[in-house]
């Protein structure tokens, strides 16, 4: 059972209030009890609520620092769960510690790999930016360990796709006022508002779970580890494109 305010909770309570119907694919790929890596693509604040009730296992998400700064949704992703990024330089190393500490623990960690560009730029239902490698690096390391960290056992990268088959969208805040609570932030040096896009619709495509194995391990600690981070990366970038063609046609 669930608690009562649980991240669970609240995010079919958002989905309620919304309108917005979920139709799930492959959720046979789930993982039930083993820490897991998810890695989805991105274009609505609605992400973390959706892939929490279609995954029904709470998902800790690393989200943008500005979020965990602007009043209301800071609230919002606090009760979800999510921990809000530290501001730059510290960012990534912030980012590798939590995770890891909750991986350890047999949760669930969420990443959006894309960045904030497609939650600030409108992008199409079907449209998908680079991968940024950081969850490679993660998982790598949780799986891997150090002198320093405890090895994650039986870590599953698990790629889901977020496929909008219905949706509104309209103007939400001016970029410049987001650069109050993140002057570090590029993306919000610019004219215009931040998009506001509202599922009515939307298709859950679960990947095909990815793990690492012990030629992975031992190619991270040699002169082909951007290769394996590489191919990690393009591997989960990939697997989200097809899913993404399935549910939007």
């Amino acid at each position: 059972m669930t608690k009562a305010n649980s991240p669970q909770q609240i995010s079919h309570g958002f989905l309620t209030a919304t309108g917005t119907k979920i139709f799930r694919y492959y959720e046979d790929r789930i993982p039930q009890s083993s820490p897991v890596l998810i890695v989805s693509n991105h274009r609505s604040f609605m992400d973390a609520p959706i892939l929490i009730a279609a995954v029904e296992r709470p998902i800790r998400f690393a989200c943008h620092h500005y979020m965990g700064q602007v009043p209301v949704m800071r609230e919002i992703v606090t009760g979800l769960g999510c921990f809000p990024l530290e501001a730059a330089p510290s960012r990534q190393q912030g980012f590798f510690q939590q995770a890891l500490h909750l991986l350890q623990a047999n949760q669930a960690v969420g990443v959006f790999p894309e960045g904030t560009n497609p939650m600030v730029n409108y992008t199409k239902p079907n449209g998908i930016g680079d991968f940024q490698r950081g969850f490679a690096h993660l998982a790598l390391r949780a799986e891997g360990g150090s002198d320093t960290v405890r090895p994650v056992k039986d870590l599953v990268i698990l790629p889901v796709a977020i496929a909008s088959i219905e949706e509104k969208s309209s103007s939400a805040v001016p970029l410049r006022l987001l650069s109050l609570f993140d002057p570090s932030e590029p993306l919000f040096d610019q004219d215009g508002w931040h998009p506001l896009v509202i599922y009515r619709r939307v298709a859950v495509l679960i990947g095909r779970p990815y793990r690492i194995t012990e030629s992975m391990k031992q190619q991270y600690q040699g002169k082909q580890a951007k290769t394996v981070v590489a191919d990690i990366t393009n591997s989960c970038q990939a697997e989200i494109v097809e899913l993404l063609r399935q549910g939007c046609n």
